[in-house]
């Protein structure tokens, strides 16, 4: 397994469509940088946002989220409260190749601030726009800003073909659009 430079990444995203918009250098004057890297894509986030309140008293559950959990937010900033969370989406649409696997972390310049985004899989053949975490772990509120860079990318170049990709299991994130909350 090689990680994938910025020539095959620019490849495959002109030629083949594996990430939408697609920005062939990275854009880093005066906003938390955004584009292609040497050996990785850093995304955007969208500016519509889910932020998690505690206003209904639920419990966190997965097998069966409640919505009520969350507050829609649109916009340019996006506050999030002392040691919680916002979910998001990029603004980027992404295809994956078979014979890939994509890893998304957060940025350095945020998690400086104690604020991290989750990391998250890309699996072979997944397509749509990723939802992505992104917690405050600190006792302040945090401010995230939408249009701008929030995780990077890294490309994995697997050394065979897998079995079975996400496609073929139809994976129940497979082509999601907007926000997406857990799913079981």
């Amino acid at each position: 397994m090689s990680v994938k430079s910025d020539v095959w990444i620019k490849k495959m995203s002109v030629e083949c469509g594996m990430i939408r918009p697609f920005e062939q250098k990275l854009v880093n004057k005066g906003v938390i940088s955004y584009g292609l890297s040497s050996y990785g894509y850093d995304i955007r986030i969208a500016d519509n946002f889910k932020i998690f309140t505690d206003t209904s008293s639920a419990i966190v559950c997965p097998k069966k989220f409640d919505k009520r959990s969350f507050v829609s937010f649109k916009g340019k900033e996006c506050i999030i409260p002392p040691n919680s969370f916002a979910l998001g989406e990029s603004v980027e649409h992404f295809k994956i190749p078979r014979n890939v696997i994509a890893i998304c972390v957060g940025k350095s310049t945020y998690a400086r601030c104690g604020i991290i985004v989750n990391v998250t899989p890309f699996e072979p053949e997944w397509e749509g726009c990723a939802t992505l975490e992104i917690s405050n772990t600190t006792p302040l509120p945090a401010k995230i800003y939408a249009n701008e860079g929030i995780a990077q990318v890294i490309f994995l170049g697997a050394d065979e073909l897998c079995a079975r990709s996400y496609k073929d299991r139809k994976g129940k994130y497979q082509k999601q659009k907007g926000l997406t909350l857990p799913k079981v």
